[in-house]
């Protein structure tokens, strides 16, 4: 993936080293560290992406509702020698010009997300935001976060490199604000209030499912109409990220078996299907799981 000269967005907030948050630098793996061991089974699926705060963090401090958190440290714009911080902050602007084009045909008005990268822990409206949660959107303040040691945790051990799999992972968290702006958001979370756990959990599908091809629309609209460019191998990187987070992959590698009535995020086929939808139509239209008989 090549994005040589697109234009930077101006929402993105560099928050490491702020003293916001502490906890230590990102992701860590073994003695000490932050690890899969520290964060409970059931939870496995929903801390790799496109994870809703609301629900995760209402879970880990035993209620639903949002916690109080001490005010963010300060942020300012990335330094302007870090060509990752520079790398996520071309992805963002290249997903706000196609869903500020994509609302105005709709009649509507795009209200762009800040970006905030941080490093090990950061207070946000939905609670208390862990870099081992993974990337994550909150509705309540509009702001996607990100530790970018995830990147390295894709590579190294979810066998999903690549630069076209992290800015996938920025789209998919910018479609979780589109949904948020949609109303779709609430909805969901009202719904799976009044149901069930398997019937919550089956909503949840169906909005990470949804986020996954809005990510698609994005790349194909952004890709042509901007002027980058996809480079051999690159759409294998982003359906690779896709299906290494499938709730029955991470299922079948933390615990050895699947349990279905579990899944929050989608199985590993459908997440790749669901992006390929959206980038082979380039529309967001055609991303509807809410009314999709078959996932």
């Amino acid at each position: 993936m090549r994005m040589d000269g697109q234009e930077e967005s101006s929402n993105v907030e560099d928050a490491r080293g702020s003293g916001g948050g502490g906890g230590g630098g990102g992701f860590r793996f073994g003695g000490g560290g932050v690890g899969l061991g520290t964060i409970a089974v059931a939870l496995v699926a929903g801390w790799i992406f496109g994870i809703n705060p609301l629900t995760v963090l209402g879970l880990l401090s035993g209620d639903g509702a949002p916690m109080q958190q001490s005010a963010p440290g300060p942020a300012h714009a990335p330094p302007a020698g870090d060509a990752q911080a520079r790398f996520v902050s071309q992805v963002l602007r290249s997903t706000e010009v196609v869903w500020t084009d994509v609302f105005r045909e709709a009649g509507q008005t795009y209200q762009p997300p800040k970006l905030r990268l941080f490093s090990g822990s950061e207070p946000t409206a939905c609670g208390r935001g862990e870099a081992a949660m993974g990337p994550f959107y909150c509705p309540g303040d509009r702001k996607v976060y990100l530790d970018m040691s995830f990147f390295s945790v894709m590579s190294q051990r979810l066998g999903a490199p690549g630069q076209f799999a992290q800015a996938y992972v920025v789209a998919h968290e910018v479609g979780h604000h589109v949904q948020n702006l949609l109303g779709l958001t609430d909805k969901v979370d009202a719904a799976r209030q009044r149901g069930t756990e398997a019937q919550a959990n089956a909503m949840s599908v169906r909005l990470e499912l949804q986020a996954d091809c809005f990510a698609g629309a994005w790349a194909k609209r952004s890709q042509s109409e901007q002027g980058w460019r996809l480079e051999p191998g690159d759409i294998e990187t982003a359906l690779n990220a896709a299906s290494q987070i499938g709730d029955d992959t991470l299922q079948r590698k933390s615990r050895g078996q699947i349990v279905p009535e579990s899944f929050t995020h989608g199985t590993s086929a459908q997440r790749v299907g669901w992006f390929k939808r959206g980038f082979e139509s380039g529309s967001a239209d055609q991303c509807n799981t809410f009314e999709a008989r078959n996932l």
